[in-house]
């Protein structure tokens, strides 16, 4: 009987050490693969950036701790600075409004107009709660399917590959990295949010939480 145990146990531990390693390996490859296969569409410069008739931003909270966020700072500046490079003529401002007194499209709103961007040129979806919701979105809802998505250079990876596995052709424009001692969690975060966009688009082809009715982008 004791025999048996040790043996059960055995198993036990080979399995668990199989599927973490197996888990592992297949993590490592769809981060490496989104780290690298997406580089040649993501742009630094204006100037050197190709003209796409809308970007779409993608949001994050105005401020952190009672301090301005440099994540939505740094994404505001970036995508006023190809509007007024011409490098784009339409912006569709996506993020979370999910609750009472936290609306991100309508920050990044007040602040682009602020950085001299027409109101009338911004579109906004409050039902950007996260990656996948704003992509899939603005090709369902806004009918885009060439576009510039303006963030950090890693999230831009990420939505791109969303982004053309769901028939968007996309580019991306990378806001201004950030230096912080909280970088290496969000980093974590980040190569988890890739495993989870893998299976999201590959294995269960998740939809948006919400669609709604279409919006015309004159």
């Amino acid at each position: 009987m004791m025999k048996k145990i040790k043996i059960t146990k055995r198993r036990l531990l080979i399995t668990t050490l199989t599927i973490s390693i197996l888990t592992g390996g297949a993590s490592y490859l769809i981060n490496h693969h989104i780290d690298t296969a997406y580089n040649h569409k993501i742009y630094t410069k204006p100037s050197l950036t190709p003209y796409n008739k809308v970007a779409l931003l993608l949001g994050t909270s105005k401020t952190v701790s009672g301090r301005g966020n440099l994540y939505f700072i740094t994404r505001v500046d970036a995508v006023a600075k190809l509007y007024h490079a011409k490098r784009i003529s339409k912006i569709v401002a996506s993020g979370d409004n999910s609750s009472k007194g936290y609306d991100e499209a309508t920050d990044m709103e007040e602040a682009l107009i602020k950085k001299g961007v027409k109101a009338e040129d911004i579109y906004l979806d409050y039902a950007g709660f996260r990656t996948l919701d704003s992509v899939v979105r603005l090709k369902k809802i806004f009918n885009i399917k060439k576009v510039t998505i303006v963030t950090q250079k890693t999230h831009c990876q990420r939505a791109i590959f969303i982004a053309e596995n769901h028939g968007i052709n996309a580019i991306g424009f990378a806001a201004q990295d950030i230096i912080h001692l909280g970088k290496i969690r969000l980093q974590i975060r980040e190569y988890l949010a890739r495993v989870k966009a893998w299976i999201d688009v590959k294995i269960i082809n998740k939809s948006p939480k919400f669609l709604g009715e279409k919006v015309n982008i004159t």
